[in-house]
């Protein structure tokens, strides 16, 4: 009965978190000074010269119907939800027009939940396991230089060390472009390989951030937990120090880390937006930040809202998981 219930808060929380998030990114493109259709107009009229008044008054016409802008305020909102959410049927972009946005987000999302997923769950890996043995293991030098070096990476912001890898092994070296390559149509080695060049300096930028938090929260509760009196407990009982660190303080403080994975993923997902902006990577944000300068109401709705629900969907996964680690959710 338990678990019944954290499963169904759970869900419900999922389901709040998404409707919250895409209520207040439908409201918020709509606040902008510009007009998406007048601006698509502006830029017919400079194409092909001046167009016939009825003509450019029936295109109007149109292509609010096909960017959602027909109607009151309300029943735009209800057609959002409906067609966006539920069918993810964004209509239109006015940046590729006239695809729609659901097949140019199918080409981009990929590779952001490779880059910030990949990255969050390496550096949380990492991190807990540095962290694991800096916090038993306080005592040594060894211990006190990690704890040093994550104290120290951690405070940097995501774009500064993007900028710093960029200027060292792009722009000094040449290791890497400057610019993130893909190559497509030419058959998954090639793809993959430009992939992987691509990946590697954006991937480390977040790395670096994540595993410096990870080892110095995990650190810090691995140190208390190791003094509870099970710990010592287990020590007179003759344990080794691979078991209690193991089965004991490791078991005991991964509780925690669990649960802030499940709350960092977000914010990865921002540093991820950043990191694509500055390595040109062909991700979500980079697709985010062409939509904004152009008013493509479609497509920053189309982007936040299946980000939204991509992430909240990682972190309700996550916390599904944490009743099979921690027992006392299942039968307490």
């Amino acid at each position: 009965m338990k678990f019944k219930t954290f499963f169904l808060q759970r869900v419900l929380a999922w389901a709040l978190t998404i409707w919250i998030g895409v209520t207040f990114i439908f409201f918020i493109p709509r606040m902008f000074p510009s007009d998406p259709v007048e601006n698509m107009i502006a830029q017919m009229q400079t194409r092909s010269g001046n167009m016939d008044p009825a003509e450019m008054d029936a295109l109007r016409q149109q292509l609010r119907v096909q960017f959602g802008l027909e109607g009151s305020m309300l029943q735009q909102y209800g057609s959002f939800l409906w067609n966006g959410l539920l069918h993810f049927d964004f209509g239109p972009s006015l940046m590729s027009y006239p695809e729609p946005v659901g097949t140019i987000i199918g080409r981009y999302l990929p590779y952001t939940l490779i880059l910030s997923l990949t990255s969050t769950f390496l550096a949380w890996v990492i991190g807990n396991f540095i962290g694991l043995l800096a916090g038993f293991r306080k005592n040594k030098k060894s211990s006190q230089i990690l704890e040093g070096i994550a104290i120290c990476i951690y405070p940097i912001p995501y774009f500064l060390v993007a900028l710093v890898l960029q200027i060292i092994f792009a722009f000094v070296l040449k290791w890497f472009p400057l610019q993130a390559v893909i190559k497509t149509g030419v058959g998954f080695g090639p793809w993959f390989g430009s992939l992987m060049k691509a990946s590697v300096l954006p991937a480390i930028s977040l790395l670096l951030l994540g595993t410096g938090w990870w080892i110095i929260s995990m650190k810090s509760l691995a140190s208390t937990t190791a003094e509870e009196d099970y710990v010592r407990y287990a020590r007179f009982r003759g344990l080794s120090e691979a078991t209690i660190g193991k089965s004991y303080v490791l078991r005991n403080s991964i509780l925690t880390q669990i649960t802030a994975l499940a709350m960092s993923l977000g914010g990865v997902f921002g540093g991820s937006i950043m990191t694509e902006i500055i390595f040109g990577y062909p991700g979500v944000g980079s697709l985010i930040q062409s939509a904004i300068l152009q008013s493509d109401y479609n497509m920053i709705l189309g982007c936040i809202t299946i980000s939204i629900v991509a992430i909240s969907t990682a972190t309700l996964i996550v916390d599904l998981i944490y009743p099979f680690i921690d027992p006392r959710i299942r039968y307490g």
